[in-house]
């Protein structure tokens, strides 16, 4: 036994509190400062407490409404004391039940779907506490008020947090309430995940320190990378998050940093109250298809096979064809003046006709309506040189051959809508690829071929993420992400995504 350890033990049995021993840097890389400089203490970023303010004031006065109408519409003004009761008790235990959902937990304010769910579980379990408690209590609760109730509670819930969700989102826009984040890793997984990260500005990170390894000679050196300050190695995350302030880092995918040095950095950003996310490297893999699944001394990411099941194949096929069909009947009248606009403006059939490739590379012969004048194809040559495309893909903002018609229609969208009787038919489906023509196929690289795997759509992820102004890596990467993650209830959300979008008329021509 040391000298200092025979010191500290008799310090121990005279009841006397040993002195803090100090943990060399060396040893816990993570946590330089412990020993030497007192951690941060956690808390609460003020975004954080003002946001959850103004979420909390939203659910009290939905429980308050709900309780008002359920009770007003069933009884009028002959209320009963024992729903008086039961109405005075909604707003608090509809907040407690939306705490136990998780829909307060601050990882998911702003950026999950899982607020979202908070919320139906929190109806569920009001049901369950209104069943439960008119069991022991033996009371018949009036169904009429419970109907009207937990609807308005769901829909009141929901609505909040997608209104505060839009005010959050373009306050982001601007660059307020942003956490401030430092990412950790080699010097090129950095610069992927920072681009990443000021890419979606609504996901509210704002790096303002990189600690990365792997550069060319000292760190020191390299002022920057992607415009954000290199302030150390990955080894200084915690004194540099210290001294950014940070409340979040970010450690991009790295294999010298997991084990022990990832659980080391955990343990001292818990102390300090700092978020901590971690890239997998894995690329445009959406969460549904992540789920951890736990072994003896590790958790490994298990990640599901993109949703091709034949009964999911069948259901959007179902799904396709009705909306269609729904569609063309709904639209109809503007299916008929754009039919007789283009017929009486210019010479030449109403509708064009190309061939293009489907899924599986079966080709289909594409309707649109004509928005060029009748020897556009044989022009096109003249007009490559002035592509405004991306490589791959023939564009032109101020197209020659797009007659006056054809402009307006193009902004709106309106010359795709013939394309319903291509989903009709089983060629297309509503949302997925874009339909390329046979050309594009053949400079399509080995990656892009996979764009086949499904039935192209009338719209897709880059109909609603800038249409004509993304490159052609961009409309790739988006395309291949719908192929691997594409859902029933996803293809929902883009056909909602997408009428916001065409009223816009943005990167349309």
């Amino acid at each position: 036994m040391t000298s200092e350890s025979r010191v500290r033990a008799q310090r121990v049995r005279h009841g006397k509190r040993p002195d803090r021993v100090s943990v060399p840097p060396s040893d816990l890389p993570f946590a330089p400062t412990l020993g030497a400089t007192a951690a941060r203490v956690p808390s609460t970023p003020s975004w954080v407490a003002k946001y959850l303010a103004r979420v909390i004031s939203c659910d009290v006065a939905v429980g308050v409404l709900a309780a008002i109408l359920a009770a007003t519409l069933r009884f009028g003004e002959a209320v009963q004391w024992q729903y008086l009761l039961v109405s005075l008790l909604v707003p608090p235990v509809w907040v407690l039940a939306l705490a136990m959902s998780n829909a307060y937990e601050r990882r998911y304010l702003g950026v999950s779907v899982e607020e979202y769910r908070a919320v139906t579980r929190a109806v569920i379990g009001m049901l369950a506490v209104l069943a439960v408690s008119a069991f022991i209590l033996n009371v018949l609760l009036a169904r009429l008020y419970v109907l009207i109730l937990l609807p308005v509670l769901f829909v009141g819930g929901l609505l909040t947090r997608f209104v505060m969700r839009r005010w959050l989102t373009g306050r982001r826009m601007r660059g307020d309430l942003m956490q401030r984040t430092v990412v950790v890793g080699r010097a090129d997984a950095v610069a992927s995940l920072v681009r990443s990260i000021k890419s979606e500005p609504a996901q509210g990170l704002m790096p303002v320190s990189v600690c990365a390894s792997g550069l060319d000679g000292d760190w020191n050196m390299v002022p920057s990378i992607e415009g954000v300050a290199v302030a150390g190695r990955p080894r200084d995350a915690v004194a540099v998050a210290d001294r950014a302030g940070a409340e979040v880092v970010a450690v991009a995918s790295h294999p010298d940093l997991a084990g022990k040095s990832l659980r080391r950095l955990a343990w001292a950003l818990e102390e300090r109250g700092i978020e901590l996310i971690v890239s997998p490297g894995l690329l445009d893999v959406a969460g549904p298809r992540l789920s951890i699944r736990p072994s003896s001394d590790l958790s490994l990411l298990h990640i599901e096979r993109p949703a091709a099941g034949t009964r999911t194949i069948l259901f959007k096929q179902l799904m396709d064809r009705t909306l269609a069909a729904l569609l063309v009947l709904a639209l109809s009248p503007i299916l008929i003046v754009a039919a007789l606009a283009i017929k009486l403006t210019d010479p030449g059939p109403v509708f064009f006709r190309q061939k293009r490739v489907g899924i599986r590379g079966e080709v289909f012969e594409i309707y649109k309506f004509r928005t060029m004048v009748v020897d556009a194809e044989a022009r096109l040559a003249a007009l490559q040189a002035r592509s405004d495309g991306n490589g791959v893909l023939f564009k032109m903002q101020n197209d020659p051959r797009v007659t006056k018609v054809g402009a307006f229609l193009r902004r709106y969208s309106i010359d795709e809508l013939p394309q319903l009787f291509n989903v009709i038919n089983g060629d297309m489906s509503l949302v997925g690829p874009r339909p390329p023509l046979p050309a594009e196929v053949e400079q399509y690289e080995p990656d892009a071929l996979r764009r086949l795997h499904v039935r192209p759509g009338m719209t897709g992820l880059w109909q609603v993420s800038g249409r004509s102004d993304l490159s052609w890596e961009e409309s790739l990467r988006l395309d291949l992400r719908y192929v691997d993650n594409w859902s029933p209830i996803g293809d929902l959300r883009i056909l909602l995504r997408t009428f916001h979008a065409v009223i816009r008329g943005s990167g349309a021509y």
